[in-house]
């Protein structure tokens, strides 16, 4: 789960959008794209990691789930998901998976003309493993240079999703990375940094020395603005691409279409399992919820809320349901999934479990404790306050008192282990499955297993997929832990979350822009991720 990091860039729009686009001598462009090359391109994603609080860093977050676009990574995911290689020309792995051994390129360079070697690979993911950043590197042990096209991997767990880890962290030059690498970065992506105008916009320009595909657009710029700034701005042509709500999916504009994009990008309610007995974590945030530790509620609210309801209605058809968090993937289990909006067996759920409307106020209490709960969602995400709304309202018709309310993700911090919250989550990494629901990955620092599940049949299952080289036997074991016929995390078994739906993400963009083939949207969303393959179709 990333925080979303946007910034609204005030008043934009009434001053024509001053210094979207800017000049290295100091003077400003105006944005309109009547008046911007053909090969250039101007976008508001906030999505796509929105502005970084840390600057172009992939140590601190940069690129994680999406194309870091200046830096390079060893491998990438092409548009069908499937790995392959970028810095990297080969790999292996020891018979005890805990040695992995990366050959790179040798014809590299990062943009100020220096070589990249297997030195600054190394570097980069020792740095970022001490960071204890996005990515979880707790596994890796000492990353080292054996020849100047070669590195190895010592780990010191045993997991076959490292190749996951290798795919998503940018290379830095350790002769150039500094506590400001971030806010001046040098990569060897296809794009090399220009400008960072802070609280406005990012100024790209395409790599000459760039090994792979040549890009179309020569200059990128990014623009950072709230969704309906943006959708504003794109209608009044002033920029080429823009995100938007799920609300302005049926909007006709002359000369832009609206393009929607499937993704693998769940929202769902995580049930601290554990009851309140006064514990509280190192930083002294409570532990457990008397509520939500009830299997009962847990189950009658995974079955009673109807899913497609909330996806018509929350997010205006810009979606589908889901219900473990992992559905569309190749290790989501199909079996794991329920047949929801049924609050007559919700009812009886709660009723068998001796949760009765006693008092005639319209919420069912037990042994003295009523079922009710305050709902955390992130202020500024629209689409999880409509479904944090939406599910309240269902949640009345079983006798379940939900309140909904806003908050930051610093207030988030110090509830997320007493409190249900409305996270996202979706990557192509099933490591995410590990940290979530095997026991011994709670951190609260990261959100792992924020619930505190403990259940050792799952944690077992959880235990042979991530060791597992053969990924038929990875993946079946994925699938049992969410629900093997007796147990699991999913609905059928402990109901630990509400997963509720995947989301679609929504852009509107010139008609001429030619998009190529999207790669599958995670967590974030990644437009970016097949730059190469985008154009414009005009002459």
């Amino acid at each position: 789960m990333k925080k979303s990091l946007s910034i609204l860039l005030v008043g934009m729009l009434l001053i024509g959008v001053v210094a979207i686009s800017g000049c290295t001598d100091g003077t400003t462009e105006d944005a309109g794209t009547e008046e911007t090359g053909n090969d250039e391109l101007i976008a508001a994603v906030g999505t796509h990691g929105g502005e970084p609080e840390s600057g172009f860093n992939p140590i601190t977050g940069w690129g994680y789930n999406h194309e870091p676009l200046i830096q390079s990574t060893l491998f990438k995911r092409d548009s069908n998901a499937a790995i392959t290689n970028d810095l990297a020309t080969d790999y292996s792995v020891s018979e005890d998976g805990l040695t992995w051994t990366v050959k790179i390129r040798d014809n590299v360079k990062f943009h100020d003309g220096e070589p990249l070697t297997a030195e600054d690979v190394a570097f980069t993911f020792n740095t970022a493993a001490d960071a204890s950043g996005d990515v979880d590197l707790s596994m890796l042990d000492e990353a080292t240079a054996t020849d100047d096209n070669t590195i190895e991997f010592k780990l010191s767990d045993n997991q076959a999703t490292f190749i996951n880890k290798l795919a998503v962290i940018g290379i830095v030059p350790e002769h150039a990375y500094d506590d400001n690498y971030g806010q001046n970065p040098i990569g060897s992506g296809p794009y090399q940094f220009v400008q960072w105008d802070k609280g406005q916009q990012v100024i790209l320009e395409s790599n000459p020395d760039y090994y792979g595909d040549e890009p179309y657009f020569k200059k990128l710029t990014i623009v950072f603005m709230e969704s309906d700034t943006a959708f504003a701005a794109a209608k009044s042509g002033q920029i080429d691409l823009a995100e938007i709500p799920a609300s302005y999916a049926d909007q006709k504009i002359d000369g832009m279409k609206i393009v929607a994009l499937d993704s693998i990008d769940a929202r769902g309610i995580s049930f601290p399992v554990q009851p309140d007995t006064g514990e509280t974590s190192e930083d002294g945030y409570p532990i457990g919820n008397d509520v939500t530790s009830d299997v009962a509620i847990r189950k009658a609210l995974n079955i009673g809320i109807d899913r497609q309801t909330l996806v018509d209605g929350a997010l205006n058809g810009q979606g589908e349901e889901e219900f473990t968090g992992v559905d569309k993937l190749p290790w989501g289990n199909e079996e794991a999934a329920i047949e929801d909006g049924n609050t007559d067996e919700a009812k009886k759920i709660l009723s068998d479990a001796g949760w009765e409307d006693t008092d005639g106020d319209g919420i069912v209490e037990k042994d003295g404790v009523k079922a009710e709960f305050t709902l955390l969602y992130a202020a500024s995400a629209q689409e999880r306050q409509a479904l944090a709304v939406a599910v309240s309202e269902e949640a009345k018709e079983l006798g379940i008192n939900i309140i909904p309310e806003g908050a930051s993700w610093d207030k988030i911090d110090t509830l997320a282990l007493s409190t249900p919250v409305v996270f996202g989550y979706g990557s192509l990494d099933p490591t995410d499955l590990y940290l979530k629901y095997y026991s011994g990955s709670y951190d609260p620092s990261s959100y792992n297993n924020i619930i505190k599940y403990d259940n050792p049949v799952v944690d077992s299952y959880l235990r042979t997929a991530i060791t597992s080289s053969d990924q038929d036997v990875a993946n079946e074991n994925w699938k049992l832990a969410a629900w093997d016929g007796e147990t699991g995390f999913s609905p059928k078994g402990d109901a630990t979350w509400m997963w509720m739906a995947t989301i679609d993400y929504l852009f509107i963009m010139d008609e001429n822009l030619d998009i190529g083939t999207p790669k599958i949207q995670p967590h974030g969303a990644d437009i970016f991720g097949n730059i190469l393959e985008w154009k414009r179709t005009e002459n």
